[in-house]
């Protein structure tokens, strides 16, 4: 009875309409060159908030001779929006591709604003994050955001990416090459990086943070050390985290550290036979460096239940 009340009372709910989608990202955010026609919008650190309207990650676009490609275009509708008024004030060629870093919505619900202006643009992603998807990773996302940005994200639907990028993939756009580095499980086992070749740039998604500390919830810290090591085995000169300031080889190589840190000392306390609550107290005078960090307080401690997890699986 109860249920069949429900399904009548959301057959009376009217359709989301124009007028129900929450207003524009606000602030005075640039896109800043990092490279030879390579940009970035720094996006601001934390957690969605009503005050960042959900809007925290790092949208990038590269500019080439047949068109604009895009990396993570940012967590919902609005901050599409706003990327593409950015693009609009370098270029005026179309977005011709997206690629989605992985997962999390807070990098690729903007595919709705790429979609709706440019129908035809390709949007990569890799194959469990586009499975993901269809089993309402993008939806649940969604839910959350709204309700811990007071509606912000109201008008954002799911538009998953239909192309499949893997390990080793190139895809070459007016003369630039978008190499693909994915080694199965780091952030998530969802992770591409995108090495952009002829500009020198890596494009990190959520394998690096600068001025920030990721959760790792369904991540893997000897996975996410790999894959920082075989980013910074490309020789670029420019890489892009998913979160902070862009930078030269310092802004991987501190993540890396701040990751093997942790999993160096962390396992060295599990051979002593301690247990992660007696790890952690240890570990911290190690990690000062990034005490300061966004994020260090609320995850330094899940990081080191993750490695103990972690490194206990690996020894059976």
């Amino acid at each position: 009875m109860r249920i069949a009340l429900l399904l009548i009372l959301l057959l009376l709910i009217p359709p989301l309409s124009a007028a129900d989608k929450a207003g524009p990202i606000r602030g005075d955010w640039k896109a800043d060159q990092v490279a030879d026609g390579v940009y970035v919008i720094h996006g601001p650190l934390g957690y969605p908030t009503v005050e960042n309207q959900g809007f925290m990650n790092n949208p990038g676009f590269i500019v080439t001779d047949d068109g604009v490609v895009v990396i993570d275009p940012g967590g919902s509708v609005q901050v599409g929006e706003l990327l593409l008024s950015r693009i609009r004030e370098i270029t005026d060629q179309p977005v011709v591709a997206v690629f989605d870093s992985h997962i999390h919505g807070d990098h690729w619900l903007g595919n709705q604003a790429i979609a709706e202006s440019f129908a035809n643009a390709k949007l990569y992603g890799h194959p469990r994050m586009i499975a993901k998807v269809k089993t309402g990773a993008g939806d649940a996302w969604i839910a959350m955001a709204n309700e811990l940005t007071g509606g912000a994200l109201a008008g954002s639907t799911v538009v998953n990416a239909n192309t499949p990028a893997d390990q080793g993939d190139e895809f070459v756009v007016g003369g630039v090459t978008f190499r693909i580095i994915h080694n199965d499980h780091a952030h998530t086992d969802t992770d591409i990086m995108v090495h952009v070749v002829e500009r020198g740039v890596v494009f990190l998604g959520d394998n690096c943070a600068n001025q920030r500390i990721l959760r790792l919830d369904h991540g893997s810290l000897a996975g996410n050390i790999q894959a920082l090591d075989l980013a910074m085995e490309t020789g670029a000169k420019t890489f892009v985290p998913g979160h902070g300031l862009s930078g030269g080889l310092s802004v991987p190589q501190s993540y890396k550290d701040y990751l093997a840190t942790i999993y160096d000392n962390t396992k060295a306390g599990y051979e002593e036979g301690l247990s992660d609550f007696e790890i952690k107290p240890l570990v911290l005078p190690a990690l000062t460096q990034w005490q300061d960090w966004d994020g260090f307080d609320d995850q330094v401690g899940k990081h080191v239940n993750d490695a103990y997890r972690e490194i206990e699986a690996a020894s059976f």
